[in-house]
């Protein structure tokens, strides 16, 4: 792991605007409110020097009644200068043990079987194959594709 990198969790819409960079879209203070305020959602946001977002990680708990509460890993980035420094590897780690430390029984993580980096990070930190798998989707249509920029989904 790079030297001078903390993580944190996220806090503030502030810190989610700030690390926007980083996500697909523009974040939505509207949406960045309703993730930060809702009960077993986790970002954790790594930085370099304790001020510059290099890398997220966001989770999801879900339960069940007769499951029990697991994580969900939803989101995992690292801007291209800083990957193959062990960050993703090291927001996946902190990730699992937030989850442990919520009282999670597991973790899991949907990952395209050809994502060799993807794969790569998730076993580095512990996770094991369990073999192929599928996505099945619905799309309800009802947020826009793109943030206000126009760049990417939000």
């Amino acid at each position: 792991m790079s030297t001078g990198l903390s993580l944190r969790e996220a806090t503030t819409v502030a810190e989610l605007i700030t690390a926007q960079y980083l996500f697909d879209g523009t974040v939505r203070e509207e949406w960045a409110r309703r993730f930060l305020g809702a009960d077993g959602h986790v970002m954790l946001i790594a930085y370099l020097d304790g001020t510059t977002p290099v890398g997220f990680v966001s989770g999801v708990e879900m339960s069940h009644p007769d499951k029990g509460t697991e994580m969900a890993l939803y989101e995992l980035e690292v801007a291209e200068p800083y990957r193959r420094m062990g960050i993703g590897r090291a927001l996946t780690r902190a990730l699992a043990s937030r989850a442990g430390e919520h009282g999670c029984y597991g973790m899991w993580v949907g990952a395209d079987t050809d994502n060799v980096a993807a794969r790569s990070t998730y076993l580095s930190a512990g996770a094991r194959d369990e073999g192929p798998s599928t996505i099945l989707a619905w799309n309800f249509d009802t947020a826009p594709r793109t943030g206000p920029d126009g760049a990417g989904a939000p």
